[in-house]
């Protein structure tokens, strides 16, 4: 049996969906009712607990779910998040849920963009459906902002165990999360595909894969494919990245070359633009950057380009297996922490190893590439050089 006092564990995923997820809800299940606990999932990330009536039975369907052997056996076969998810920030909710209408609630005023509004802080109404599921740990897995939320909660006085997740790899204080590997050798298998396209045209190549403020898809795409790449922590030189891959065509016996930018990557005179709503944790929609990088590479080299947006395509499909690895052992030490009775942690790999550490604090923001270490910023490449000693993904938390 566990050790403890808490007998039922919720689990809920949250943001932007990774191959992998389904491992690591399979596995705490699994290990879970193997000691005797009883686990519930929340679905659709934090909405599961801010919008959750449980005096409405479509309510109670759409958003819990029993969670056993029988009905998590085959769900680590396939992507995506078997509980499903949402961008639900019940920190800075623009609208009560309709069920909560008429309570009171902390609110402020936001202004963003010249829109002032106001929003609500309902953790009041997430502590109290907690409470009523009796739930006695809440496992958490997401990005930075899922998991500023678990923060949060935890310094409420709830116990929380979090588990890092985002093909951007940069939640802070790990080396890796959840989803990484099968985004990039998603990457690294469109871009030589696409080779023989780009090649057959000899024109320019140009992929555009995730990361809004940090660069790590780019950069360890770029890594196994031997190309350019921008990224978001290094602006670069316009002329400068078009002359090189000017060289780059004209040395290649194929007449053609690719460059891979990260949908933050920005260069002198060139600022990302953004469309659309911002979501609840105050992201936009970034326009592409690699159609405005087409039309400078038009204009100035006289070249035809092909662009390719990779985006959503990384995150679809079954994980590969460093992805359903860590994702299964993640789970298994989510699970030794809570029967620890240990909170406020998150699963994590440092110096090449899984360590626990505590919960990143939400204001420090997602980590950011090391670009003396690990991005070139002369021939807007990789660095490939010293690398002994290096932990297997070339980074430290």
């Amino acid at each position: 049996m566990a050790k403890g006092k808490a007998k039922r564990i919720g689990i809920l995923t949250g943001g932007g969906d990774v191959p992998g997820l389904n491992s690591v809800i399979k596995g705490v299940v699994y290990r879970a009712t193997a000691s005797g606990w009883d686990v519930t999932g929340i679905r659709r990330g934090w909405e599961g607990l801010t919008h959750l009536d449980l005096a409405n039975e479509a309510s109670v369907k759409r958003y819990v779910i029993g969670l056993d052997r029988d009905n998590t056996r085959t769900i680590d076969r396939t992507g995506g998040t078997w509980l499903h998810t949402s961008r639900t920030n019940p920190l800075k909710m623009k609208k009560i849920p309709p069920h909560l209408e008429g309570r009171k609630f902390p609110s402020q005023l936001t202004t963003k963009r010249g829109e002032t509004f106001t929003t609500y802080d309902i953790s009041s109404a997430v502590e109290k459906n907690l409470k009523a599921l009796k739930i006695d740990y809440l496992i958490a897995i997401g990005g930075d902002d899922t998991l500023s939320y678990a923060s949060h909660l935890d310094k409420l006085g709830l116990k929380v165990v979090a588990i890092p997740k985002t093909m951007d790899n940069d939640v802070r204080d790990t080396e890796y999360c959840i989803g990484f590997s099968t985004a990039i050798t998603r990457a690294m298998d469109a871009v030589n595909r696409q080779r023989s396209t780009v090649g057959s045209h000899e024109r320019v190549g140009i992929f555009r894969v995730f990361g809004r403020d940090a660069g790590y898809t780019s950069l360890y795409t770029a890594y196994v494919t031997s190309a350019r790449c921008g990224i978001p922590e290094h602006q670069f030189d316009l002329d400068k990245m078009l002359k090189l891959l000017k060289e780059d065509k004209k040395g290649n016996p194929s007449n053609y070359c690719i460059v891979i930018l990260s949908e933050g990557a920005e260069w002198a005179g060139y600022q990302v633009q953004e469309y659309g709503e911002a979501d609840a944790f105050g992201h936009r929609k970034k326009m592409s950057v690699a159609e405005a990088f087409a039309d400078q590479v038009s204009k100035t080299l006289k070249e035809e380009t092909v662009v390719s947006d990779l985006t959503y395509d990384l995150r679809s499909g079954e994980a590969d297996f460093v992805d359903k690895m860590v994702a299964s052992t993640f789970a298994g030490m989510a699970m030794d922490a809570v029967f620890a009775g240990k909170s406020g942690q998150m699963t994590a790999i440092r110096n090449g190893c899984y360590e626990m550490v505590d919960i990143p604090d939400p204001k420090l923001g997602p980590r950011k590439v090391d670009v003396a270490s690990m991005y070139n910023t002369d021939r807007y490449r990789p660095s490939y050089d010293n690398k002994r000693g290096m932990p297997v993904f070339l980074t430290r938390p």
